[in-house]
């Protein structure tokens, strides 16, 4: 909706609410229209029903979409986030409705995912008698929001709606959950509507807070290296600062290593990228972080699957933290010089005191790695042959098909590392996957909430066999709404990465991993979704090709080999330096 459209409306709602007394719901519809939301992703229920009365009456401002799982919704408001830079919404019921969202606001804490849930509560004079779907969910959501409150008054709602925006949109992006009384929803407001408009909340300042000396002594450290490092996380994606790394890059010649939620963050066809950090990362990515003398973290939270043993990580470089939450700076590793800034702010003041300079000697040490990897891994992996199809064969053939343009969407496990090594991401914003939680059944609600947001982008979910059954039934979600969402399905009968541990680390005791799947494709067309299923190598080409000429929502399940494993690999508990080819 454009902001002349938005004003109008804005203006005619409220000349219709001066007129008369309004409800709580109404409001509440009128809150988030001010908002400029235009999604919800939703289910209905007894708690929350004056609020889906109202919004029938909204069908033409904001579109609902009706999931078929509370979990779907959150999941799909990820999806929506993560791939518009707006916050995703999601609208459900009381009790079990509110429960099933506990996953979703947690997946998107840890992945800093902009998100408000409403959802319904019993009346306020019921609150603690343990009524019909009454259930605490202030109390749960606490820990995992970035705020949570329970509107028990009509009056509250145009007030709390704008704080909730606000909070979940500023500084380090993440969920907060409204919760509504049902009698809040039915009351009339004593007051007229009031657009309000919240820039500030007491006791919230999610502001830059570093000084120019700071950004001065980075750029000494940079300057004077001989072996920088320069780490990207999904902060770059977030504050949109991708033509200024960028600039950073090319101006001082540092190599440049992406996490996985930075992935796409750098065109990964440029010289100076050389992959991607963490457990089943690049190879000299990995490698050569305990030989770097500076590191340049920026956007990024130095997580356990990036840093492994914390005693023995990077000792011997000063390591300089651009982060916009003040409480990931110093909690993993201790830095030279801490930025506490937006990305964008912060190199857009460090850009002039760089000087241009040239790593060739330490990139080709980089490149040196990748010539391994190549040799041990890669190869084998895309260009198999002999054996079943492997996943990394697959990724590569769609990215080369889509020549890196699509929205990838992951899942969690083999297939989501394979996605992430082998897709060459061409466009930014382009890897939507749950990081942090590592959340199992994230991928197709996730993927139809970004088809959502960005109708104009392909949009491919990748999803393993385990994972694709925990949200199965958002088939029917897709097939409603006709979103050309195209998924594909990593076949390989096991819950492949626990399988993977359980051979490496557990003497091949393979316990509770092997799954006797049911036909994807009978239940695939079951839900109107078109679908194939190939086995053979030979038919990888054309049905990759036709799955992403479909104009309509498209199914295809690829058998790959039952027992490979994903390599490189840094063990649990191993140095960075430690890391293994096979």
């Amino acid at each position: 909706m454009g902001t002349t459209v938005q004003n109008d409306t804005l203006k005619t709602m409220q000349k219709t609410a001066a007129q008369r007394k309004i409800s709580g719901s109404e409001a509440l519809m009128m809150a988030l229209v001010a908002e400029g939301v235009d999604t919800i992703f939703g289910y209905p229920g007894g708690a929350i029903m004056p609020v889906y009365d109202a919004l029938y009456d909204y069908r033409d401002k904001l579109n609902h979409i009706l999931v078929r799982h509370e979990q779907g919704a959150g999941h799909a408001a990820e999806g929506y986030a993560r791939i518009s830079g707006k916050v995703g919404v999601c609208l459900v019921t009381s009790g079990p409705g509110a429960t099933n969202l506990i996953t979703p606001i947690a997946d998107a804490l840890m992945d800093s995912v902009p998100m408000v849930c409403i959802v319904g509560q019993v009346a306020k004079a019921l609150l603690g008698t343990d009524a019909f779907q009454e259930a605490d969910i202030m109390g749960m959501t606490m820990p995992i929001t970035k705020w949570n409150y329970q509107v028990t008054s009509a009056d509250e709602i145009p007030e709390i709606i704008a704080k909730a925006f606000y909070i979940a949109k500023s500084g380090r992006p993440g969920p907060v959950l409204i919760d509504v009384t049902k009698n809040a929803q039915f009351e009339q407001l004593t007051n007229e509507f009031i657009n309000v408009k919240c820039n500030s909340v007491r006791g919230y300042r999610p502001k830059s807070n570093y000084t120019y000396e700071q950004v001065e002594k980075a750029a000494e450290l940079i300057n004077a290296a001989k072996k920088p490092f320069l780490f990207i996380g999904q902060g770059i994606l977030i504050s949109k600062a991708e033509n200024e790394v960028r600039e950073l890059v090319e101006k001082t010649g540092i190599p440049v290593a992406s996490t996985l939620h930075g992935l796409s963050a750098f065109p990964a066809s440029h010289p100076q990228y050389v992959g991607m950090l963490g457990m089943h990362g690049n190879y000299g990515p990995n490698l050569l972080t305990n030989e770097a003398d500076v590191i340049i973290a920026i956007g990024m939270r130095f997580d356990d699957r990036v840093t492994g043993d914390l005693k023995r990580y990077a000792k011997q470089a000063k390591v300089i933290h651009i982060e916009v939450d003040p409480a990931e700076i110093d909690k993993n590793v201790k830095t030279a010089v801490s930025i506490n800034a937006d990305a964008k702010e912060a190199l857009q003041v460090l850009l002039p005191l760089v000087r241009k300079n040239d790593h060739s000697q330490w990139h080709a040490k980089f490149n040196e790695c990748y010539q391994q990897e190549i040799e041990k891994v890669i190869q084998n992996e895309i260009y198999p042959t002999q054996g079943g199809m492997r996943m990394g064969e697959v990724i590569n053939m769609i990215s080369e098909k889509s020549k890196g343009q699509a929205a990838l969407v992951a899942d969690v496990g083999q297939h989501q590392m394979m996605a992430a090594r082998y897709y060459k991401f061409a466009h930014t914003n382009s890897f939507i996957s749950s990081g942090g939680l590592g959340t199992m059944g994230f991928a197709l609600p996730a993927a139809f909430g970004a088809k959502v947001a960005a109708p104009e982008r392909e949009v491919i979910a990748v999803i393993g066999d385990g994972c694709f059954q925990m949200t199965i039934q958002e088939l029917g979600t897709i097939a409603q709404n006709k979103l050309p969402v195209k998924i594909v399905i990593l076949n390989n009968n096991f819950l492949g990465m626990v399988r993977q541990w359980q051979e490496m680390f557990f003497d091949n005791r393979y316990s509770f991993v092997e799954l006797q799947n049911p036909d994807f494709i009978k239940i695939s067309e079951g839900f109107g979704v078109k679908a194939k299923k190939i086995t053979e190598r030979e038919e990888l080409d054309s049905a990759v090709e036709e799955m992403l000429a479909s104009e309509v929502p498209y199914l295809l399940e690829v058998v790959v080999e039952k027992e490979a494993n994903v390599f490189p690999m840094v063990a649990t508990g191993a140095s960075v330096d430690e890391v293994r080819l096979q």
